[in-house]
């Protein structure tokens, strides 16, 4: 519990104070120490300040200080202790002594963030220290949020908190102001930079920036073992002494040096390392001086200082850093600090005529380079790195794009084919569940919801889980490898073409996984017109969820081309997202150009344990949506479709069939006569099972919406399954799984043949089949395009901050869907003379 949250009257033991700098100078000279009894005396009349007893003595704290000491309360003591009256281990103990025990352990509990550059290593470290399971990619942009994982080391209970890849801490981009509000407003106990040993100059200059916020941090020196393959030497050690940072040796892909990281992070945090002390970043005489007056102006507001370094804030603000002007804009003596640092930000300019910012850049990076000059020897023996013998190829002018378009093409090619075999396996096991269960269950409702319902909604989406693990295997090594920003480096001109930043192609490239996540990822795009336009044409990147839909009808209606077919169907999306992009930067997103700056991070052999692992999260996700929105879709969906069980039928079908079934039992029959009639009233159940399914409730909502789809080719089933699709794509799959039911003495084998043998019972059309070539296709342009789901809008939503993106995205997507399924359809037909 926080010391501002006791009530009065109430106490507690203090068992850490957080806080930096000056302020937790200043509040453990006043007896504010880990153990000490601290009792609420009485709240001011404005409930600021508060009146404590510590010590024997009376002080007032605000609310705000107070917020930063952290206390044990008895209740609480017993909580942490699993405390029961009835435990004779601990009925013995005393009060004091609980709370004793509580504080000790509460005050072993450590919080940590990683910071780093992309591409460092940090989720790597996240992962082997925490037992985690994100997803490791060799690109920038991985991490758009934060994670976080709990576990014990050494008696200590160890918080950890993986943040965004950033290159530095200005306000230039989301990912770098997140960063800069966590450890701010989170104040972690220990801020861990993970710098990449083959690049120090550039991962330094986040060093500096952390040693500027004032904050106990220890650098996390990964791959190291690439610095030494290359022969450099670095003397981390002394470099350590300079900055007054630990630094400690790691390989975070193989779990190497974390727990000299542990305890290294549990030395700092009891203050018992001999390394660690705060120094200053000497930026020269001129600037120093800036800084200094400026600080001098924020140090007048203590309460401000008590998050943030006053020397931070002064360097920032003579950065123009606008997120630092908005932390102070409430501060009484705002325009003070805001003349003084116009002031010497003027002064500054004229006397070396570069703007302020670039002068600090400049100190920050003379600054590192005499620490490494210092600390770090090059080796002589320059050779020839892999990563530039493998670029000479795979980024070549006339290769790159060839070798590009084949590894995607292989990727579809791949996940069609190879996944045929298992997919036949899982679908002959659903087929023997579903027999079982027929053969041995007695008839009723819960019979048909386990078969007709369950069995083959379900069923019909779990027999797409090896494509859906192969897809993301080549993603996973496309990533892992570094080739995918590559992609984006040979598609940044196109990308250019259409108005967007190369960086676009990485979040795009990702919707082949989820839309999800890769409209997340846009974050890493620093225009907001180009960010808005990245997340409106992902939606156009067919996401594995489609893929169940693809892999059907392709399977079903052109089993000879569907591998050709279906990267046809994805490369038709990258062209709708293409002719989308170009037509809005034209129209609405018009926005000046930015310059492409992205790292080309060295090519690296993708560990087997991480590539499997990535492979599996997503497959377990799938199989999670099955376990929970495809199931409640599918009971839902089922129960429409079965209930009301009374239909006043066009017919009178059981006279019928049972005058056919007397005529068969009083007649002796041939058999070629005795097949005909059992046909005949085959037929006719068939007739029946259709009409009760057109007047079921799922049936009245399909011919409510069929007027609507009519012109595209689609029938009433058709209609149903596009809208459960909203929920989730698989879901498509699943409801022509409980739609499409044919009779149990069918020998269909499964959904797909269903689908080719399924006509229309009645109207003009009565006795052909529903779906056609033509229709097949224009309902795969449909679900491409269509309404992406629920959790895509919710994303879009979230990153643009407005729910008018959503609704445009709901209703452009479904208008143009329609559109183009419209001409597939009418222009198929007039090709084939229909």
């Amino acid at each position: 519990m926080l010391l501002s949250e006791l009530q009065n009257g109430e106490y507690g033991i203090i068992a850490k104070v957080k806080g930096r700098g000056a302020f937790r100078k200043r509040i453990t000279e006043m007896g504010f120490v880990k153990g000490k009894k601290v009792t609420v005396v009485k709240n001011a009349p404005l409930k600021d300040p508060i009146e404590y007893s510590i010590m024997g003595y009376e002080v007032s704290l605000r609310r705000s200080e107070a917020s930063l000491i952290e206390v044990i309360t008895p209740s609480e003591a017993k909580q942490i202790l699993n405390y029961h009256p009835d435990n004779h281990q601990l009925v013995t103990h005393t009060e004091p002594e609980i709370i004793d025990t509580g504080v000790k352990e509460l005050s072993k509990t450590i919080n940590i963030a990683l910071v780093g550059n992309p591409n460092a290593g940090k989720t790597s470290i996240f992962n082997h220290l925490a037992g985690a399971r994100e997803h490791v990619g060799n690109y920038s942009g991985v991490t758009v949020d934060s994670k976080n994982a709990k576990f014990k080391y050494k008696g200590y209970t160890i918080n950890i908190t993986d943040l965004p890849g950033t290159y530095s801490l200005t306000a230039y981009t989301p990912e770098e102001v997140f960063v800069r509000r966590f450890i701010h407003e989170q104040n972690p106990d220990i801020v861990i930079n993970v710098i990449d040993s083959s690049n120090l100059e550039r991962n330094l200059y986040l060093t500096t920036q952390l040693i500027d916020m004032d904050i106990r941090v220890i650098v996390a020196l990964n791959m190291y073992d690439e610095l030494l393959e290359k022969g450099d030497r670095f003397d981390y050690t002394m470099m350590g002494k300079l900055l007054g940072i630990p630094f400690v040796p790691t390989v975070g892909s193989k779990g190497k040096g974390l727990d000299r990281l542990l305890d290294t992070t549990i030395n700092v945090y009891a203050e018992k390392d001999k390394v660690t002390r705060h120094i200053h970043v000497n930026y020269g005489e001129e600037i120093e001086k800036s800084i200094l007056s400026i600080q001098n102006e924020i140090k007048k507001n203590t309460a401000i200082t008590i998050n943030y370094s006053s020397r931070y804030l002064a360097i920032k603000l003579l950065e123009k850093d606008k997120v630092a002007d908005k932390i102070l804009r409430n501060e009484p003596n705002y325009q003070e600090i805001r003349n003084q640092t116009d002031r010497e930000v003027s002064r500054l300019e004229n006397l070396f005529h570069e703007d302020t910012e670039t002068l600090i850049t400049d100190a920050k990076y003379g600054f590192i380079a005499g620490a490494l000059k210092e600390t770090f020897k090059e080796s002589s023996h320059k050779k020839r790195l892999v990563t530039e013998q493998i670029d000479a190829i795979l980024t070549h002018r006339l290769l790159g794009f060839p070798i590009f378009i084949f590894l995607i093409w292989l990727t579809f090619y791949t996940t069609f084919t190879l996944g045929q075999y298992p997919m036949e396996w899982i679908e002959l096991g659903v087929e023997w569940i579903s027999n079982t269960i027929s053969t041995y269950m007695a008839s009723g409702p819960l019979k048909d919801l386990l078969v007709n319902g369950i069995i083959s909604g379900v069923g019909s989406v779990i027999v797409f889980l090896p494509n859906i693990l192969i897809l993301f295997l080549f993603i996973s090594l496309l990533e892992d490898t570094g080739y995918m920003a590559r992609a984006a480096f040979i598609m940044d001109k196109l990308m250019h073409k259409i108005g967007l930043h190369g960086k676009s192609f990485i979040p795009l490239v990702m919707g082949f996984g989820c839309n999800v996540p890769a409209i997340m990822a846009s974050r890493t795009i620093e225009n907001r017109n180009n960010r808005l336009v990245t997340m409106l044409i992902t939606p156009f990147m067919s996401c594995s969820a489609r893929l169940p839909v693809y892999i059907l009808i392709l399977g079903a209606f052109f089993p000879e081309n569907a591998g050709n077919l279906l990267f046809a169907i994805y490369f038709t999306g990258i062209l709708l997202a293409i002719g989308t992009a170009l037509a809005f930067k034209k129209t609405i997103f018009k926005a000046e150009d930015l310059p492409f700056v992205m790292e080309l991070p060295p090519y690296r052999m993708p560990t087997l344990r991480s590539t499997l692992l990535h492979m599996w999260h997503k497959g377990s996700q799938y199989l999670k949506k099955m376990g929970g929105v495809i199931l409640v879709a599918v009971i839902f969906v089922w129960a429409l479709g079965y209930y009301p069980r009374k239909v006043n039928y066009t017919r009178d079908y059981f006279a019928e069939i049972e005058t056919i079934t007397q005529k068969i039992s009083e007649e002796k029959l041939s058999q070629p006569s005795m097949d005909s009639l059992n046909h005949a009233i085959h037929q006719l159940e068939l007739e029946m099972e259709a009409e009760r399914q057109a007047n079921s409730y799922l049936g009245r909502i399909g011919k409510f919406i069929e007027p609507a789809i009519r012109p595209l080719g689609f029938d009433w089933k058709m209609g149903v399954s596009l809208l459960s699709g909203v929920a989730a794509k698989e879901i498509v799959v699943s409801t022509l799984g409980v739609l499409y039911q044919t009779d149990p003495d069918s020998d269909s084998g499964g959904l797909a043949q269903k689908l080719r043998n399924e006509t229309h019972q009645s109207g003009k059309l009565s006795g052909q089949v529903v779906f056609t070539k033509v229709t097949a296709l224009a309902f795969l342009i449909f679900i491409l395009v269509y309404f992406p789901c629920v959790a895509v809008i919710s994303a879009i939503k979230n990153e643009s901050g407005s729910w008018k993106w959503a609704l445009f995205t709901i209703v452009f997507t479904t208008t143009l869907a329609w559109v183009l399924a419209f001409l597939v359809y009418q222009i198929g037909n007039l090709i084939n003379g229909v």
